[in-house]
């Protein structure tokens, strides 16, 4: 910038404000310093401009993983929506470990960024430390409860588990389980198969299998399947945490002799692409992929442009789509 005001024959002052405030500067000085700018190949520098002031243009987003696919969408939606805005995305993933997690928003709060976004609302004492004191707007997105931090936008897993085991319950059944990815690190998973159990309960007076999967591939989708059926033979139906696994026991049950629907009822959760292209087509629970990306960008950006903007916490719900495997 120094260069350009030597250049150009201005002050340093006036680079500054033809930068930030051009209508502060007359035409004829923007122009030539626009000029000079071009032919030393100088641009501005939005992050270290921002040092003295109060924000840098980067929003903090923290996922679990960047291989889920309902993070990778959502992280892809809020890349396009916060880039027209002039915003870019810091993007960690902390891979369930919670102590992870709070190095990267510490890394992150030092940053000054616009806003910090995480996912879920279990954290540790010192993740929960930095977001308190954070002075930017702080959102926590793919859950929902009673008290966010500041904002909230999601849905409540818990209820998605009682929808499925409401489900089951409505068709008569009687022995039924759950299958889930991960549930000693997922909380979201583990509220989904808590919600499934004491639904499932109250609502048959059978307790339900809940038989934990170590990953959300499709391998162990057919492993699980094995498991349950060696556990509880008599199984009529599985609520899985993940299409993914859903998809692996429908592959399982084929070799297995297992007739889907008829034999056994499967339910996913995710509503992937995949759900809808395999034979039966999965009956699964679809959460609010497109909805949550697009709430958080509204809000953040509401929340920068007018300071005065309310937290929020939107539960936004989730939907059972009916089609062949129960």
């Amino acid at each position: 910038m120094e260069e350009v005001a030597k250049v150009a024959g201005v002050s340093l002052a006036t680079v500054s404000r033809a930068l930030r405030t051009p209508e502060a500067v007359s035409p004829k000085l923007r122009a030539r310093i626009g000029e000079v700018s071009q032919r030393l190949g100088y641009a501005p520098n939005p992050i270290a401009g921002s040092l003295a002031g109060a924000r840098t243009p980067l929003i903090g987003v923290i996922v679990p993983s960047l291989t889920n696919s309902f993070f990778s969408g959502t992280l892809d939606q809020m890349t396009t929506l916060f880039e027209a805005k002039g915003y870019q995305l810091m993007i960690g993933q902390h891979g369930y470990d919670t102590e992870r997690e709070e190095r990267i928003v510490a890394a992150f709060a030092s940053w000054n960024p616009s806003a910090l976004v995480v996912t879920g609302r279990s954290h540790t004492r010192g993740t929960l430390a930095t977001l308190s004191s954070a002075t930017c707007p702080v959102v926590e997105m793919w859950d929902y409860g009673e008290r966010p931090l500041d904002s909230g936008i999601g849905f409540s897993n818990r209820a998605a588990g009682e929808l499925a085991a409401r489900f089951f319950a409505e068709q008569g059944l009687k022995k039924a389980a759950f299958v889930g990815a991960t549930l000693d690190k997922d909380d979201r998973a583990c509220a989904r198969a808590d919600g499934f159990q004491e639904a499932f309960q109250r609502l048959t007076g059978s307790a339900p299998l809940i038989m934990p999967a170590s990953s959300r591939e499709l391998g162990e989708g057919g492993s699980a399947l094995k498991r349950v059926m060696t556990s509880q033979p008599e199984t009529e139906a599985i609520a899985f945490s993940g299409d993914m696994l859903a998809v692996g026991a429908m592959f399982e049950a084929e070799r297995m002799g297992f007739s889907i629907p008829g034999d056994l009822k499967i339910l996913g959760y995710g509503d992937l692409d995949i759900a809808r292209h395999t034979n039966p087509r999965l009956t699964t629970i679809r959460p609010p992929h497109n909805e949550i990306g697009e709430a958080v960008v509204r809000h953040v950006l509401d929340r920068l442009d007018q300071r005065e903007t309310p937290s929020v916490n939107l539960d936004l719900g989730v939907k059972l789509i009916l089609r062949e495997t129960v």
